[in-house]
């Protein structure tokens, strides 16, 4: 069954909200230009109030590996993903300090875009269209991926079970799309769950 990440949660309700539906992963923004970022204390305290079932993702854009590893070993957070230029030897590098698990991000637009993804040598890699603008990609460029992969770029309640259904990513990855002048919206959120759960019913 497809997984869910609930993306760029900020606040108790958000939690609360992501608590009762119980998708497999939310996701806190460290990214400090996202209007969306958390602090490392507002993380802490909000990974405390998340369901133990649940798996906090950290995201990182070009942060310094020391402060990815840390947050790791310190289960703020239990996976990264990296969603900037970070490279092989990034990686390397960040292997040196932890061992949990990492998601590479790649941005989209060709078939040369999807084949180098295959290669990351991160445990898991997400495809999007672009930097958490709420667009999609053409998700045909997916169907070629040989590895399983977070889908995520333009996701919503409306879409999310004809991605499921279409693609069979390892996961949806959804943020501006479960949201309502730009906070969390419950309904949406519990929209976007139960359009992924019951597609995959079907």
């Amino acid at each position: 069954m497809t997984k869910i990440k609930l993306c760029g949660l900020r606040r108790e309700a958000d939690i609360e909200a992501a608590n009762e539906l119980r998708p497999d992963y939310i996701g806190f923004v460290f990214a400090k230009k996202s209007r969306r970022a958390v602090d490392r204390e507002t993380a802490g305290r909000l990974k405390r109030l998340l369901n133990r079932d649940i798996q906090a993702v950290g995201v990182f854009v070009n942060a310094q590996p020391e402060t990815v590893a840390f947050l790791l070993e310190e289960e703020v957070i239990d996976l990264a993903q990296l969603h900037g230029q970070e490279d092989a030897e990034y990686i390397a590098r960040l292997r040196e300090m932890t061992d949990k698990p990492l998601i590479q991000a790649f941005r989209i637009r060709t078939a040369e875009d999807a084949r180098r993804a295959e290669k990351s040598p991160a445990e898991y890699i997400l495809l999007d269209a672009g930097a958490g603008d709420g667009k999609t990609f053409e998700w045909e460029l997916a169907e070629s991926v040989g590895r399983p992969y977070f889908l995520a770029g333009g996701l919503t309640p409306e879409n999310a079970g004809e991605a499921a259904e279409r693609l069979h990513p390892f996961a949806l990855d959804v943020s501006s799309g479960i949201e309502t002048d730009g906070w969390k919206d419950p309904a949406k959120m519990r929209a976007f769950a139960e359009a992924v759960r019951r597609r995959e019913k079907e």
